[in-house]
């Protein structure tokens, strides 16, 4: 078995593993990115797009935004419909008058990918990492013991770096499932459309001037193939109630697939010399936008860390990594399922469903009447 010895290895090629290499290798630190999907395969997975303003700081200050400043979209409008009416918050005008920033992760990704090569950082695609042990600092990738002196678990929710993290873990599954859909369409409206029907929830997010994101509320357990590019057009129409504030401009699905909202957080995020950041750290569901955020924020805490323990021998910072990113996680936990008991409710008309649903509408109303409420919304909307 061969050996490789670096100060860092980051595995996981995602947001959270690409930030954390690009500011390392900024500070001269030697890290490698093992990642088992092909380099075609991650500059090329949609995922998020909306980039709060705490993301796009470290991005600029870190000489990472060049792509997303000139092709980001400003975003700061949400619209919610529901039987009675649609409202919109412009939030750039509430709170702390923060906005997001459109840029589709897999452009990001690709950015940061290229940057990080620029920088003389090395990615070892296509490689499979079986074993990782924050005890004695090691990671085994297909025929290789790799050493370092820090590792960071950046792999996502189902790698291996969060099982070599024992810790307490909270988990809640929330029952409830979209249909994630990605359109060739350009957006139907300039806001972020939520829309509340009787039928389950239906989102709106625009991604480009020629792709749009949609979300469907679907039964748990339900095949995408079950839906057709019609029967989504279909049920969009009527779940945005497209009759009544206009029509949904249509193109072909080009990707379709079950999102669970489902709430992972660990009591510790680290152990030993091993440093677990993105979704690997937590997992939150899709409803506020925040995975990426929280990837990103992880991303640089854990980067000033490294950068002290290893040019400054001060381990101060990264024995205290999980209680710094862990309240911000909860507090983005908390929001999350705020949004979810927002935009949903349990079907049936037994006094629980219908109570339920009562609730819901009254939170709707709150956020449409009360500058307060608009304000709470606004702040945790966008900030992490």
């Amino acid at each position: 078995m061969g050996k490789i010895d670096a100060d860092v290895v980051i595995v996981g090629a995602g947001p959270a593993g690409l930030v954390l290499g690009n500011l390392l290798r900024a500070a001269g630190i030697d890290c490698l990115i093992l990642e088992r999907r092909s380099r075609e395969h991650v500059e090329n997975r949609a995922r998020a797009g909306f980039l709060a303003a705490n993301s796009v700081r470290v991005l600029t200050e870190n000489g990472l935004a060049d792509g997303l400043l000139t092709n980001g979209v400003r975003h700061d409008t949400c619209a919610f419909r529901d039987d009675r009416a649609e409202f919109e918050l412009k939030y750039s005008e509430l709170g702390n008058g923060e906005v997001h920033t459109v840029y589709p992760q897999q452009f990001l990704v690709t950015d940061l990918i290229a940057e990080f090569l620029a920088r003389g950082g090395e990615i070892r695609f296509g490689t499979e990492v079986s074993s990782v042990s924050g005890m004695d600092a090691t990671v085994i990738a297909d025929d290789l013991l790799l050493r370092a002196k820090y590792i960071a678990g950046c792999d996502g929710r189902r790698g291996i770096s969060l099982r070599s993290v024992p810790a307490r873990v909270f988990r809640r599954d929330h029952d409830i499932s979209w249909l994630a859909i990605l359109a060739e369409a350009p957006p139907s409206m300039s806001a972020i459309g939520y829309a509340i029907h009787e039928r389950g929830f239906a989102g709106h997010m625009a991604r480009t001037s020629t792709v749009t994101r949609y979300y469907l509320e679907v039964p748990p357990g339900e095949d995408p193939e079950n839906w057709g590019d019609d029967r989504i057009w279909d049920e969009l129409h009527v779940r945005m109630r497209a009759d009544r504030y206009g029509e949904l401009k249509r193109g072909a699905i080009i990707e379709r697939r079950i999102v669970d909202m489902a709430s992972r957080v660990m009591d510790t995020i680290q152990r030993g010399n091993l440093f677990l950041a993105g979704d690997a750290a937590s997992l939150i569901s899709p409803a506020a936008a925040k995975g990426a955020n929280l990837a990103l924020m992880e991303a640089e805490i854990l980067a000033h860390a490294l950068i002290e323990a290893l040019t400054e021998t001060d381990t101060t910072a990264l024995e205290r990594y999980s209680a710094d990113c862990l309240p911000r996680i909860w507090r983005a936990q908390e929001f999350s399922l705020w949004m979810i008991n927002l935009l949903h409710g349990p079907a049936g008309y037994d006094d629980e469903a219908v109570f339920q649903r009562a609730l819901r509408d009254a939170r709707l109303e709150s956020l449409r009447v009360s500058r307060a409420h608009q304000d709470f919304f606004a702040e945790n909307y966008v900030g992490v």
